[in-house]
């Protein structure tokens, strides 16, 4: 089954295969300081806008959904709700800007799901369809719209990969009213046969410019090429670059533009703190944070550094769980489950799951690798300080990081308070709340190169005894008395290197006395010999190892 959450190619991404970053090169980091701000201007409306609102109640929204809005207790809108929902509903085209946590899924939800109320979809033909660039999202979006899309009769189908593709095809086949999809999975499904985008009336793009950055951009061209070109489109996002440009200028038709936010997205309610470590603090720094009383995310640049991170944090007592894209959906589900329940206090995740993570009252987010660019960094920060709430992000820095972490700060429009910190230090406890594990660091293991017992015996010496955990690995060289056989076979193999000098290289030129040739001599006497003390002709010089290593076996 293909990765339905990854794109066929990555022509125009800096990531790697293995899910992080590659280092920018010198030319890169040039262009990157030469224009500072990559976002493109908003295009100018030809058409007046539509005024924000104060309240729901002002909106042209069906009375039951207004009561499913009171009964989930969202009595006033966001402003980015307020300036954008009377344009929707009006069924303009929409480019919205809006940090992560301000409200956009509601901001295009409530208008998409009032314009389709009412309108039945026939199989494998959806009315509505919200494409986002993750799986996580993908849920997240259909959880914040689940409430008052059954408020009004609606049917909505969510398909991503990682899951049957079978079961998401018998749902469509059944009928979906509103189809939310990562762009992957659904160009499978209309590949097979399974779902057109013929009926599409209205089209959202939820979180953009992280579509382009995975390198989504030639599949989410042709998916929306494939959607009446009269339809109603919408698209948001925290930032607005290059790339998103293109979809803007070639589908959203005289769109009505809102930010609410600055370009780089800062956010007052949060707190940015870069923290330089030094290497050899780093680890037990990391570990001292993730030992706070409540829960934190981290992130890394790529999944085998989630797992290593993960497995070092449980050797230290704290309760963690990895999040990132080799994981199964199952994987990831109860990973996040686990976090939402605090079944997991740590949740180890990597870019893919910077977007679509909704954890209420979240207050810390670590970077524990900084994030290659600042686009990412906000992206990892909007898991906090959600919905007007306050928030922390900390970022561990290490002395040849400080540089770039400083001009990716000044990008963002961040100025972070710069604390140096090592492990129990009173100002890391009171921006973190760190505290030491509960369990101490594993001891560091003596990796030095021990000397074998052959090696002791020319020295003169005589070994020491050691603990039985250690005794096989001075013993590796010498097979036990019953592998003599094995290891006959083994030195007479063609190519083999041997480690017995001349006699090594005189059974290579005998390869051919294989147990086989030995059977056919007439000496039966001579062949069971040769078969428990090598089966080689050799003289003296092949003599001497079998002695020797008989002696050793002993």
């Amino acid at each position: 089954m293909p990765n339905a959450d990854r794109p066929a190619a990555r022509s125009g991404s800096s990531r790697s295969r293995s899910g992080g970053r590659r280092r920018p090169s010198k030319a890169a980091k040039a262009v990157r300081t030469q224009r500072p701000d990559a976002e493109f201007a908003m295009p100018e409306t030809r058409t007046p806008p539509l005024p924000p609102v104060e309240s729901f109640a002002e909106l042209a929204l069906p009375p039951r959904m207004l009561a499913a809005l009171a009964e989930q207790g969202v009595t006033e809108p966001f402003p980015i709700q307020a300036a954008t929902l009377p344009n929707a509903l009006a069924g303009r085209d929409v480019l919205g800007r809006g940090r992560t946590g301000s409200g956009k899924t509601l901001a295009f939800g409530l208008a998409l799901l009032a314009r389709t109320a009412g309108r039945r979809a026939e199989p494998r033909a959806p009315l509505a369809l919200v494409l986002v660039p993750t799986r996580e999202l993908a849920q997240q979006v259909t959880d914040a719209l689940g409430p008052y899309a059954e408020a009004v009769g609606l049917r909505t189908v969510t398909v991503v990969g990682g899951m049957p593709i079978s079961r998401q095809a018998n749902a469509l086949r059944r009928g979906a009213d509103v189809l939310i999809a990562t762009p992957g999975r659904l160009a499978d499904l209309i590949e097979r046969g399974d779902c057109r985008l013929g009926d599409v009336r209205i089209t959202v793009l939820d979180e953009a410019d992280q579509m382009t950055d995975m390198g989504f951009l030639p599949q989410v061209t042709r998916l929306l090429e494939q959607t009446p070109p009269g339809g109603q489109r919408m698209l948001f996002s925290a930032t607005l670059d290059r790339n998103v440009d293109k979809l803007v200028r070639t589908f959203l038709d005289d769109p009505v533009t809102r930010s609410v936010d600055p370009a780089a997205g800062a956010v007052t309610a949060m707190e940015h703190h870069v923290l330089h470590v030094s290497d050899t603090d780093k680890q037990d720094t990391t570990a001292h944070i993730a030992a706070r009383d409540g829960r934190v995310i981290m992130f890394v640049g790529k999944k085998h550094g989630a797992d290593r991170l993960v497995r070092k944090l449980a050797a230290r007592g704290i309760r963690a769980a990895a999040l990132h894209g080799g994981k199964t959906q199952s994987q990831r589900n109860r990973a996040l489950e686990g976090f939402r329940t605090e079944d997991v206090t740590v949740l180890v995740a990597t870019n893919v799951a910077a977007r679509g993570i909704h954890i209420d009252d979240l207050d810390l987010v670590v970077n524990v690798d900084p994030p290659a660019d600042h686009k990412d960094y906000l992206h990892r920060g909007g898991r906090t300080a959600r919905a007007g709430r306050a928030g922390t992000v900390v970022t561990l820095v290490l002395p040849d990081q400080r540089r770039e972490m400083a001009d990716l700060m000044a990008m963002a429009g961040i100025t972070p308070r710069v604390t140096e910190v090592r492990p129990g230090d009173g100002d890391l406890a009171r921006i973190t709340g760190a505290r030491p594990p509960s369990r101490p660091a594993p001891a560091a293991q003596n990796t030095a190169p021990q000397r074998n017992t052959a090696s002791q015996r020319d020295a003169g010496q005589t070994p020491s005894r050691r603990s039985t955990a250690q005794k096989p690995a001075r013993q590796q060289d010498a097979p036990a008395p019953r592998d003599a056989q094995r290891t006959a076979t083994a030195d007479s193999a063609p190519g083999r290197r041997s480690r017995r000098g001349p006699a090594g290289r005189d059974q290579r030129k005998n390869a051919q006395d294989t147990p086989a040739t030995r059977e056919s001599r007439p000496d039966a006497a001579a062949g069971q010999k040769a078969r428990r003390g090598g089966g080689t002709q050799g003289g003296t010089s092949q003599r001497k190892p079998r002695r020797r290593a008989s002696s050793l076996n002993t």
